[in-house]
């Protein structure tokens, strides 16, 4: 009986847990500002408050972060393009210093937010770059306004039912999702940022303290709940293949959270797709790869020159 207990004792923390997320207003979303943000352009779209940063002449070009992330993910890609472009890049609904309401997170409801700060900037067609996540959302945006959309450049994406880590399925469930959604949060952040990186010194101290800074900002954890739940790729995949928009595709071979795989994938899907690839390098090509895929992105979205592969 005593070695049992252990498990009670767990077993009754979790169902605590569950029954305090079921329990309406636990996971609050937040609308206006938030404390610390910075100062810059905000746009309000559709019932967001939404942060932008437009900058550069030419040609424009949308950037779009992944999940959990923000702008700044392409501080390493805008100085590079800026030149001959202009660069939109923003805070998607729910992360960074954007609003976070309740309603539709899912990737072709980012597309339309995306096309409405096309709109109230001025800008009737864009290449749209994407990373991870915000692949999925630049995918949307190709097939919802094709149109609109000159070229797709899509990093390490995140695009298929078949890369969900199973807490992102059991999230779907009230209550007992949210609290495993928590608990899945609740781990080191070192350790998850960790598998994106393949080099650990990329994982620096001030990288970590800022996203746990970002978790904390209210409204985060209910926004990305949302967004978890709100990836069906399953009932959306299948149309990729009528998308043909010329496709870059950039990769991290050794990346953990989106593998290779899923590029090599999608080059065979996409009827207008090439995929190019970086030894040493995880998740975040742009970072790990930065002169390489900066090279190979200004290549194809000035002449459409086939890139190079390699780092």
């Amino acid at each position: 009986m005593m070695a049992a207990r252990p498990r009670s004792v767990a077993f009754g923390g979790l169902l605590l847990l569950i029954s305090a997320f079921g329990m309406p207003g636990c996971l609050a979303h937040h609308v206006g500002p938030l404390p610390g943000a910075p100062d810059g352009r905000y746009l309000q779209v559709q019932d967001a408050r939404i942060r932008v940063d437009d900058r550069g002449q030419g040609p424009a070009v949308v950037l779009i972060h992944g999940f959990a992330s923000a702008l700044d993910a392409w501080d390493t890609v805008v100085p590079a393009l800026e030149s001959h472009h202009r660069v939109i890049r923003l805070d998607l609904k729910g992360f960074g210093w954007s609003d976070r309401p309740e309603g539709d997170y899912s990737p072709d409801a980012q597309a339309q937010l995306v096309l409405g700060v096309m709109d109230q900037l001025g800008v009737s067609s864009a290449a749209v770059v994407g990373h991870s996540w915000g692949a999925s959302v630049a995918l949307a945006l190709a097939l919802r306004a094709p149109e609109r959309v000159s070229r797709l450049a899509l990093y390490d994406a995140w695009a298929y039912s078949e890369q969900l880590p199973t807490f992102f399925w059991w999230a779907r469930a009230d209550g007992f999702g949210d609290a495993l959604f928590w608990l899945f949060y609740e781990q080191r952040t070192e350790d998850r940022m960790a598998m994106a990186f393949h080099d650990p010194r990329f994982v620096t101290q001030e990288l970590i303290d800022a996203v746990d800074a970002a978790l904390e900002r209210p409204g985060t954890l209910a926004a990305s709940l949302a967004a978890a739940r709100d990836q069906r790729y399953e009932e959306v995949q299948h149309r990729y293949r009528t998308i043909v928009t010329p496709t870059l595709l950039v990769w991290g071979r050794e990346d953990l959270v989106s593998p290779l795989w899923v590029g090599e994938r999608l080059a065979r899907e996409l009827p207008n797709a090439r995929l190019v690839s970086y030894g040493d390098c995880g998740h975040f090509p742009m970072i790990e790869a930065r002169h390489a895929s900066n090279r190979d992105l200004i290549e194809f979205l000035t002449d459409g020159s086939s890139p190079v592969s390699g780092r």
